[in-house]
């Protein structure tokens, strides 16, 4: 715009007059600048970490620091898959069934391979089929060393895959009849919980596989045995539990012996439970229903006051069994009746809870104190990194 000032006419370029006759400066140009961008990281597994399942119909399992009860990240796992993490740290494995028009078309069965640094896919290995179900830790286990995967399948019968992990190929189905609930065996190959009572342990020999078993240890009718048992890979020993509450420890081998049953009750200073109809004890129960703390030697069950096949029903207490003492050392009351259980493999022996709304706790093994509640935390199966 034009103005006079003092007789001497120009021009005011960049300016607004205002309210009195003052100017202001119009707004400096937008000077473009070029796009940066950068992929977030996050550290390899860490003891201290709780991986926890999305519930049904939700995909993903959270991953959360124990010591800050805070999310740190989340790996891809889709509804029904398993997940196994690298025993170097490298890399989380889901197995798993995926469809291309999400419930129906062609169907899918993989084992897909992240990073676990940037949590991105690296790979895919083809497998032939697989059973689909979830909320089982012990469909799909590593081997020791991590180079060798047995993913459990049932198509049409039950059997279970081989992948070589370093080559990323499957290798072979070796049939299993009546038997699930996978165990690596370090040096022979795997053993499996078998519906007859048994153990059964295959190992290739001269390129065949031989598969043997043990004697009858439990009644499978009578008293089953709860699928999401745990392992001890330096010890070579799993840990049963039973419905009514029996434990026995496996030294796993060639030929796996199993020790003598002992009551998770009496071991509290309370009567054993049994199968009594109506019969009201303190009994195990929930999905995941137990967890070892392998350096303390400590097993931690959900335990709640019921009948008899109650094995579904969400925690009032969680007891603390000494397995060499044989004695249960603490009581813990939970609230939200939790049916997941899972502890950090370090000193510190954080236990993780979640229950059927999603929600989780974070409990200090040693004192008892709750110390943070999560909500949608996922309410799935949780996994922790094994020592």
């Amino acid at each position: 715009m034009a103005f006079v000032r003092d007789g001497v006419a120009g021009l005011l370029l960049a300016g607004t007059v205002l309210a009195g006759g003052a100017f202001a400066a119009e707004p400096a140009p937008v000077v473009p600048e070029a796009e940066e961008h950068d992929v977030s990281t996050i550290d390899p597994p860490k003891t201290g970490w709780f991986y926890v399942r999305g519930a049904w119909g939700t995909n993903g399992s959270s991953i959360f620091d124990a010591g800050t009860g805070k999310m740190v990240g989340m790996v891809a796992t889709s509804r029904d898959s398993d997940l196994a993490i690298d025993p170097a740290g490298k890399a989380y494995y889901v197995a798993e069934t995926i469809w291309s028009k999400g419930n129906r078309g062609t169907r899918q069965d993989l084992i897909a391979v992240y990073d676990t640094k940037t949590l991105k896919l690296t790979g895919e290995i083809t497998v032939p089929g697989r059973l689909v179900i979830g909320g089982l830790k012990t469909n799909f286990v590593l081997s020791e060393d991590g180079k060798t995967a047995y993913d459990y399948n049932f198509d049409p019968a039950s059997s279970v895959n081989v992948i070589d992990m370093a080559k990323r190929k499957f290798v072979r189905a070796i049939e299993l009849p009546g038997c699930a609930s996978l165990i690596p065996n370090p040096g022979v190959g795997f053993s499996a919980l078998c519906a007859d009572g048994t153990l059964a342990t295959v190992a290739a020999v001269a390129g065949k596989d031989v598969i043997t078993r043990t004697e009858p240890f439990f009644d499978a009718a009578a008293d089953p045995i709860f699928s999401n048992f745990a392992y001890d890979r330096k010890k070579k020993q799993a840990v049963f539990l039973s419905y009514t509450g029996q434990v026995r420890v496996a030294d796993i081998g060639s030929k796996p012996v199993v020790g003598e049953a002992m009551s998770i009750q009496q071991a509290a200073g309370l009567r054993g439970a049994d199968t009594t109809p109506l019969d009201i004890a303190w009994y195990p129960g929930g999905m995941q229903v137990s967890a070892l703390h392998r350096p303390s030697g400590v097993l931690w069950v959900l335990m709640h006051k019921g009948e008899f096949w109650s094995h579904k029903e969400g925690a009032e207490e969680i007891w603390g069994l000494d397995l060499a003492r044989k004695k249960v050392i603490r009581r813990i009351p939970v609230k939200d009746k939790p049916n997941n259980i899972e502890i950090t493999q370090d000193d510190a022996a954080m236990i993780m809870v979640t229950d059927r709304k999603n929600g989780a706790q974070i409990i200090d093994s040693k004192t008892g104190e709750m110390k943070h509640a999560i909500e949608n935390a996922g309410g799935g199966l949780i996994t922790v990194l094994e020592p």
